[in-house]
């Protein structure tokens, strides 16, 4: 019996097995908490007076429901598009010409439903593009711009709509003051859409739009009702966590994926739930005191809004809203019963707990707009049964990674729980494809992460 037989393994198999060693050992002990100095900078220039001037503005319209008047010049719909287009524009003049804006206008005729008659629609667009020629990634932030009263059909009375959606039009805007002054490589998008309440009808235009003209949309942060601490009825207050809501399976062409998600049990790990796991992760590594809480629903229960189209269009998309509404402000006319206030009023919104989550808004879209574009046909080698498994994949089509980050979890987690980087594009890891899921994402020399892509099946 020989009893030096590690000594006699070729030296190949024994640095494997080191590397193997290593790669064990990095996996046990994972933090890495990068911070882009630049992301950091633009997060304190966000302003809580700010937003809430913005709101006082929106709020001065008296009414922006979708069927109210186009031509009054300070009151309905036409003047609060206007204002939101003069805003894009005076930011445009600090962007170098990277910003211009517009209004999308349509016109939409009776449905029989919350059109009683022929609408004339925009969607206020404004566009900061990218700085590198080939990147063809846009990322987007959207609110809606209308609001309602008790009866969605009223377009005369009175609709503040200071938090629906007058905060997830705030925050729009004042990413788009900020951003406007800064470079990412890929092309954000800012837009207030109308017609949310009359049934999504600006973000179906818009979504549409893009997938007929083959626009390259990476990621959806769709607000709305983002502004407000307080619940009606259980009376909680809580400034420190904010929801975000992302489909599981894929409303787009479920039918051509739903053999392989099943095969590979990837029920979790659709495309808008991973830009909720990167919405969450980021999120909290750039905003102090906030908690994303995933819920996994596309949408609050039996209830819809504006990411909606866009994941119907087969784009990733996520809804980000306040941790508990109050329904006393939504979709109320305004009035006093029984000694409680009614109506969708600035009064009772948390301009500060507006600021984080307008940050983390921020946080996420300029990480992605700065990072390089995702790694390249991702794969994972099934030819041999094994305890390891083999990860490959190319590099980005854009874009400069310092390398990339891989990311574990076991199947039964929520979010990722390990990440390991490699300035490799293949790599071998002593963990089980039965037992965890996986994850490639690039990432440059600030620490700016793509999305992450689940590995297909490879050779």
């Amino acid at each position: 019996m020989n009893n030096n037989r590690t000594a006699t393994l070729p030296l190949a198999k024994y640095l494997t097995g080191l590397l193997l060693c290593c790669l064990t050992l990095s996996t046990h002990a994972q933090t890495i908490v990068v911070k882009d100095p630049e992301i950091e900078q633009m997060l304190k220039e966000v302003s809580a007076d700010s937003l809430h001037s913005y709101i006082n503005n929106l709020v001065g319209f008296g009414t922006r429901s979708t069927i109210s008047t186009n031509t009054n010049p300070i009151r309905g719909i036409g003047a609060a598009r206007t204002w939101v287009l003069a805003q894009f524009n005076r930011f445009a003049q600090q962007s170098g010409g990277r910003l211009t804006a517009y209004v999308d206008t349509f016109t939409l005729q009776p449905d029989g439903k919350r059109l009683d008659s022929p609408v004339f629609m925009g969607n206020v667009v404004a566009t900061l593009k990218g700085t590198d020629p080939n990147d063809r990634r846009i990322f987007l932030i959207s609110g809606h711009l209308d609001s309602r009263r008790s009866n969605v059909m009223d377009r005369v009375g009175d609709a503040p709509g200071a938090n629906d959606d007058g905060s997830g039009s705030a925050a729009v805007i004042e990413c788009a003051r900020v951003m406007s002054k800064h470079s990412f490589a890929a092309t954000i998008i800012f837009t207030t859409v109308s017609g949310e309440e009359q049934g999504l009808l600006g973000a179906y235009h818009m979504a549409e739009k893009c997938r007929k003209e083959n626009i390259n949309i990476e990621a959806v942060l769709n607000n709305d009702i983002m502004g407000s601490n307080n619940s009606s009825g259980t009376n909680i207050v809580n400034n420190t966590q904010i929801r975000v809501f992302s489909e599981g399976l894929p409303y787009y062409e479920l039918d051509k994926t739903a053999k392989t998600i099943r095969q590979l049990g990837l029920e979790n790990d659709g495309q808008a739930r991973q830009l909720a796991r990167y919405v969450k992760e980021t999120g909290e590594r750039y905003v102090d005191n906030l908690q994303v809480v995933m819920v996994y629903r596309n949408d609050r229960f039996l209830r819809g809004g504006d990411h909606t189209p866009y994941v119907e269009n087969g784009f990733a998309a996520v809804r980000i809203t306040e941790m508990n509404e109050n329904y006393y402000h939504q979709h109320q006319d305004i009035r006093t019963e029984n000694n409680t206030q009614y109506g969708d009023l600035a009064e009772f919104m948390d301009f500060e707990y507006l600021r984080k989550n307008t940050c983390l808004n921020l946080a996420n879209l300029a990480n992605l707009a700065k990072a390089p574009a995702m790694p390249d046909a991702v794969k994972v080698d099934v030819k041999d049964l094994s305890n390891f498994t083999h990860l490959y994949w190319a590099a980005p089509k854009t874009g400069k990674p310092k390398g990339y980050y891989i990311l574990v979890r076991e199947t039964t987690s929520a979010f990722w729980t390990k990440k390991i980087f490699t300035p490799q594009t293949d790599v071998t890891l002593p963990l089980s494809k039965d037992n965890y899921f996986f994850a490639v994402q690039s990432v440059n020399e600030n620490g700016n992460e793509s999305l992450p892509v689940v590995p297909a099946v490879g050779k």
